[in-house]
């Protein structure tokens, strides 16, 4: 296969690295995540990761629940933390040197995010995980993602969900819900739909960042993405909505 992309960023949300637990991590799904990863980077594709945290903690459930939003929010980014440290640890077990960069200072087990020394680390074929979202209440990792695919030049933003692709409506919920092929951001936003959350969509679309939401659960479509096959929905300026 021929390589399409020289850098690229990948937003894997918490509750992906659950598989079928009801709260936490699943090493089984963290070790094939591992395996692919590291197969992306033999190839010679750069490749940042920005993780979520739904897997332990969601800030906005907290708030829901009486918490201050901020105060929730921030534990959320610590939540995310830990979830990068345990990908680090099983993508450098499948022998790919990795860096973790948090938003949030925490020097004893990650280094603080800076740009110029995250591009570094990409340039020698370290995989480059974010952690703690982007150090700010009130934004999710979502806008994180599209944040730190600007910040580092990457050349598209790849999620993986539990779907394969976008939808005008609930597939779990409609039978007939129409899945697409290409969207453009403008339709995504019109629309509503359950990309991304609109400022990650606005700021994608103002960089000209193309975003490909594909099925994570699927065996080897890390690999299949990022190697340039259609296996989901592919967002962005010149799109067709198909």
């Amino acid at each position: 296969m021929t390589n399409t992309y020289k850098r690229v960023l990948l937003k894997l949300s918490g509750e992906a690295l659950m598989g079928d637990l009801a709260y936490g991590i699943d090493p089984t799904i963290v070790q094939s995540i591992a395996e692919e990863v590291s197969s992306v980077v033999q190839h010679g594709i750069q490749i940042a990761i920005v993780v979520g945290g739904g897997n332990i903690f969601r800030g906005i459930r907290g708030s829901a629940a009486g918490m201050d939003r901020a105060t929730a929010d921030y534990v959320g980014m610590l939540a995310t933390a830990m979830n990068a440290i345990t990908l680090q640890d099983a993508i450098e077990r499948n022998g790919t040197p990795t860096r973790v960069q948090t938003a949030i200072t925490m020097q004893e087990v990650a280094e603080p995010y800076i740009r110029r020394r995250a591009i570094r680390h990409l340039e020698k074929n370290r995989v480059v995980i974010f952690g703690a979202g982007s150090g700010n209440p009130f934004f999710t990792t979502d806008t994180t993602a599209a944040l730190r695919a600007a910040e580092i030049g990457a050349d598209v933003v790849f999620k993986g969900t539990k779907v394969d692709g976008v939808y005008d409506s609930d597939p779990k919920v409609n039978p007939d819900a129409k899945r697409f092929n290409s969207l453009t951001y403008g339709h995504v936003l019109a629309h509503d739909l359950k990309v991304m959350d609109g400022t990650a969509i606005a700021l994608c679309k103002d960089n000209n960042i193309p975003i490909m939401v594909f099925d994570l659960s699927v065996p080897g479509n890390i690999r299949r993405a990022v190697m340039g096959e259609s296996i989901g929905t592919i967002v962005g300026e010149s799109c067709e909505v198909s």
